[in-house]
């Protein structure tokens, strides 16, 4: 699965040689050039790494990782920063940053330290097994971002309780990425091979999914044919 990268600095052509760099080793980037820019984007984006200069104009590099860490806890944070002192590095991790690294750095470096934040996920390596353990799927829809593993679902970084069969029907839809399942396609994923081919099921735990996503809608309807997850209707 592509990793998603938000890189936040007010250094417009750093911020865009990182960009090109991490896009060319095949992760989605995105870039912001002051902190409001980047607070706005991690709510819109929701990056699996933001590359967050400590420094910022306007909102505070320290204040956009607090709030990173607030409302978007599984979002990993390499903090930049002129100062690479001990005393720097320890207050960045004070904040909630996952790495640190003093400029000028080496763009290899950053990259790698981008990669090994993006496998962070699930439980620690260490542990009785956890290392062989499956470590499921995350998938996304605009804000809304589901990761199977941990059976979570947030939109915007805020967690939306779920029952069993509606995390089953969005993980289904989400899977799909945008293709059409039908409401027999749902049944026989999400229920069991004794469902009854003709109840509503499918269509009224559909209607709780999207009172609980929220607005607008993810989940929308062809009818006659099924259902898809997109930010917006087809046409």
């Amino acid at each position: 699965m592509t990793v998603r990268v938000l890189v936040v600095d007010d250094e417009v052509y750093l911020a865009e040689a990182i960009g090109t760099a991490l896009a060319r080793a095949g992760m989605e980037v995105k870039l912001a050039h002051d902190g409001q820019e980047g607070l706005l984007l991690i709510d819109a984006f929701v990056p699996d790494v933001v590359v967050l200069d400590r420094d910022l104009p306007g909102v505070h590099g320290d204040d956009v990782c607090r709030r990173i860490r607030s409302d978007h806890p599984s979002t990993r944070v390499i903090m930049l920063t002129a100062s690479g002192t001990l005393d720097q590095r320890l207050e960045g991790f004070s904040l909630g940053a996952d790495d640190y690294l003093p400029k000028p750095f080496e763009l290899p470096e950053l990259i790698a330290r981008v990669e090994a934040l993006a496998r962070r996920t699930g439980p620690a390596p260490g542990r009785s097994g956890a290392a062989d353990l499956p470590r499921g799927e995350v998938y996304r829809c605009g804000n809304v971002r589901m990761d199977t593993f941990r059976k979570e679902v947030t939109r915007a970084g805020d967690p939306v309780a779920l029952s069993p069969k509606e995390f089953a029907i969005l993980e289904v839809l989400m899977a799909a990425d945008g293709g059409v399942i039908s409401a027999e396609e749902l049944l026989e994923e999400a229920w069991d091979a004794y469902a009854d081919p003709f109840t509503n099921s499918p269509r009224v735990t559909i209607s709780h999914l999207r009172r609980k996503l929220g607005d607008p809608w993810i989940v929308h309807t062809i009818p006659g044919s099924g259902y898809y997850v997109a930010t917006e209707p087809r046409p």
